[in-house]
């Protein structure tokens, strides 16, 4: 906990008193943009439900297991 005040202390004496609100205000603006940014970013990637069932393809069932027409 002492090491905390003393990193505190010496942020205070670098960036001085009446920068301090200034900064902390900036860094919780940055904060709430990235977590919005994240949010947004994991809802885009997120699957939005079951997939939507392309259309119907008809065709011919082929047997693979048996000679090849080419000869």
């Amino acid at each position: 906990m002492s090491e905390l005040a003393l990193i505190l202390l010496v942020v205070v004496v670098v960036v001085g008193v009446k920068k301090l609100p200034e900064l902390t205000r900036s860094a919780g603006k940055a904060a709430r943009i990235f977590r919005s940014e994240a949010k947004a970013l994991k809802e885009q990637d997120a699957p939005a439900g079951p997939a939507p069932a392309g259309p119907a393809v008809s065709g011919t069932v082929v047997d693979r297991d048996g000679p090849s027409p080419r000869g």
